[in-house]
């Protein structure tokens, strides 16, 4: 008798895009006007469930207030151009007029300059001047060196993002950041990404996590899985996450919100991340598409500036509005990319939910034509 044998493409797990899935209407529906999309988040009032993705070209100090005013909450980079240069605006000129197959070098030499420790108060101030929350983002090894720094400036919500977040880091060159006791002295929420992996949120929520960002490699101007291989659809990333932390709120009481990073362009999308479990969602490009954007109509990775193996590129995303039109309209285009806010309150209104958490009583279906169905005259027959 043969002898049975397993691989691993034999155990090939689905997994699920945004494209992949459709929103199923129910039995009822509600006026927009009574859709209320507030929150709580990580103690920051929030009006409605955006935060700006902590990208150069997309968060200065003056944009956060301006995202700000439209009801969400904007994360500035630590380790970018407003933290390494005094005046940075001469860098992100060079960077839109660069040509395409001399700015990854480029990226490399602005970048190159050291974090100036002495700008640390000064952006929060102008953040807080702006009237934006103080969030800051910021990678563990950055954490290590200027996170006391960080919370001496009297910062509102610490972000530690890194490619793939773990609660356990192993190092044979340098002491890893320990998480758990960073977060008990930090006097200020501490939210961790990014994971897709529920254990792994799970773990981090024991040691503290105020928040948990979900995305591996998703984003427009990330390069992750096509250069390291690695990453998981976000529809089953939020969801597996959102599991966790269902889990872990039965355990111990305590509530941690899951934020869906990366691969939102459209405010339908923002809809689905709810549905699927997300709290929050943080996108970038569609915010470097304003013309209060830093980046002149252009995005970059994070991991972009790396001198040897960037996971970001530059792209071009044009200009299409203001903060304002971009977030909460009027839109002038019919593909969702404006007004999202406007787009998510219809959804919800049209699915019959009256809150953030509403959604998530909403029939997801596995729909890939749904996109596509009766389309053609959009699609050029």
């Amino acid at each position: 008798m043969a002898t049975p044998f397993t691989s691993k493409v034999d155990t090939l797990r689905p997994a699920y895009g945004f494209d992949d899935i459709s929103l199923a209407p129910g039995t009822d529906t509600i006026d927009p006007a009574d859709v209320d999309l507030a929150q709580d988040f990580c103690g920051i009032p929030l009006a409605s469930p955006i935060i700006a993705s902590a990208m150069d070209a997309v968060v200065s100090p003056t944009t956060a207030g301006l995202i700000r005013a439209q009801g969400c909450l904007a994360a500035i980079n630590l380790e970018g151009l407003w933290f390494r240069y005094a005046d940075p605006a001469p860098c992100f000129a060079a960077i839109a007029a660069a040509p395409k197959e001399s700015v990854q070098a480029l990226f490399a030499q602005l970048y190159a300059q050291p974090i100036d420790a002495t700008l640390i108060p000064r952006r929060i101030a102008e953040m807080r001047a702006a009237g934006a929350p103080a969030i800051v983002a910021a990678t563990p090894q950055a954490i290590g060196t200027y996170g006391d720094a960080v919370i001496a400036a009297g910062v509102d919500l610490l972000i530690i993002q890194s490619q793939v977040s773990s609660a356990r880091h192993i190092a044979s060159g340098y002491a890893p950041l320990e998480l758990s006791a960073f977060v008990a002295r930090a006097g200020a929420p501490v939210a961790i990404g990014n994971t897709s992996n529920a254990a792994a949120a799970y773990a981090l929520m024991e040691q503290g996590a105020a928040a948990i960002f979900v995305g591996v490699g998703p984003g427009n101007a990330c390069t992750t899985r096509e250069v390291l291989g690695i990453g998981v659809p976000q529809v089953t990333a939020v969801s597996d996450v959102a599991a966790a932390r269902d889990a872990y709120l039965a355990d111990s009481g305590r509530y941690v919100p899951v934020v869906a990073d990366g691969g939102i362009r459209k405010g339908g999308e923002i809809a689905k991340a709810l549905a699927v479990g997300a709290d929050v969602v943080m996108i970038g490009s569609p915010l470097a598409r304003a013309s209060e954007a830093p980046g002149h109509g252009y995005n970059w990775g994070m991991a972009a500036p790396s001198p040897t193996l960037p996971r970001g590129t530059r792209i071009e995303v044009g200009t299409v509005g203001s903060i304002e039109q971009v977030l909460n309209g009027p839109s002038r285009v019919t593909d969702g990319s404006e007004n999202l806010i406007g787009a998510v309150r219809q959804s919800a209104a049209a699915l019959g939910v009256r809150n953030v958490r509403g959604f998530r009583d909403v029939e997801v279906m596995h729909a890939p034509a749904a996109a596509t169905e009766g389309k053609s005259w959009q699609r050029g027959r």
